[in-house]
């Protein structure tokens, strides 16, 4: 059972929302204010927030800013539910990192597609990211000794948007994940973007090449949300991997899992058609969130494309013709299925 922490001044609303999500087979928590939000956040960690923006002690953008600033509460997705409807305000949140913004009053299917949605692209990134194999030896030869030693160096931040190396610039430093997500990707010959990998805590990443012949960077590396990373010289890196022959091999073997992984993705981009992507991406969170019967779901463009692996424009322009055909219908970024075994023949 999914956790989720309701925080909201207003009694009635909190009781209602909470009896609404509770009979949607939630686990609810609730705060009756934002500094005792960020309080069960941090004692809780759940596994989505839904938080107001106008309440006493702390409002819902100092709830977002402390636990974004706190690298076990900073990646739960956070989902703003207010009364202020002008365009500034939903900016506001938007920009400090939230997930979504639901005006008051709300439709209850609006706020569990929300809710939904965003619970099944963390399930389907994660899904898609190999689990790194644990440290056993208590030996310094081991990858948690030498995350421990990286977080000695300098400590970067970038921006969400911020990008942190391009393709075919020098590549002078390795980077380990302190907070935040940055995701690799390539340009094809039509400008289009293709996502090799997603990185995130205690991810490694960069240029390890150890001969002069591979000293430039072959994708760019770009800031998803506000990151945190460690940064260490290659050269720095050598001399730490030239003296410990165990973390070296292990550090060989996630890189080289990694590069298995991207050629898959990257063959399935280069020979799957826009339509079946598109089609594969909506099935693959309408899949998602069958457990509550939703009469649409609630993805954003950015969302369906990041993941589906294209540019935006590409799936814009297929989701208008998958309206046009009666396979689906569209209002705002909700996205009602109408022929699901349809989408299911799209090749």
């Amino acid at each position: 059972m999914k956790k989720i922490l309701l925080i909201e001044d207003d009694v009635t609303v909190r009781e209602n929302t909470a009896e609404l999500l509770e009979l949607s087979n939630y686990e609810v928590i609730t705060a009756s204010n934002g500094k005792l939000g960020v309080e069960k956040a941090k004692h809780s960690i759940p596994d989505i927030i839904v938080c107001d923006i106008m309440m006493p002690e702390m409002d819902g953008y100092g709830v977002l800013q402390a636990l974004s600033g706190n690298s076990e509460t900073a990646n739960i997705p956070f989902i703003f539910l207010s009364a202020k409807t002008e365009h500034k305000d939903i900016r506001k949140g938007m920009d400090l990192g939230a997930d979504d913004y639901l005006t008051k009053p709300f439709e209850e299917e609006d706020l569990l597609s929300a809710i939904e949605s965003r619970l099944a692209k963390v399930a389907i990134l994660n899904a898609r990211k190999k689990k790194e194999p644990e440290a056993k030896d208590s030996s310094l030869n081991n990858l948690e000794d030498l995350r421990s030693l990286l977080s000695e160096y300098e400590l970067q931040k970038f921006k969400s948007g911020s990008v942190i190396y391009e393709a075919g610039k020098q590549s002078n430093f390795f980077y380990l994940v302190k907070r935040g997500v940055v995701k690799a990707h390539r340009i094809d010959r039509q400008g289009k973007e293709l996502i090799t990998e997603l990185y995130k805590e205690d991810d490694f990443f960069g240029n390890t090449a150890f001969n002069n012949n591979s000293n430039a960077y072959e994708e760019y590396a770009t800031a998803m949300e506000d990151a945190e990373l460690y940064t260490v010289s290659k050269e720095e890196l050598h001399k730490i991997l030239a003296n410990n022959g165990r973390v070296t091999l292990e550090l060989v073997e996630i890189l080289s899992n990694n590069l298995m992984g991207v050629k898959q993705q990257l063959m399935d981009m280069a020979y799957g058609s826009v339509r079946k992507k598109t089609a594969n991406t909506i099935l693959l969170f309408a899949e998602k969130i069958k457990k509550h019967p939703l009469k649409s779901i609630r993805i954003s463009r950015a969302d369906l494309a990041g993941v589906a692996g294209m540019a935006p424009e590409s799936l814009i322009r297929t989701l208008s013709d998958f309206k046009k055909e009666g396979l689906i219908e569209i209002e705002g970024r909700n996205i009602k299925l109408m022929d699901s075994e349809a989408l299911k023949s799209i090749s």
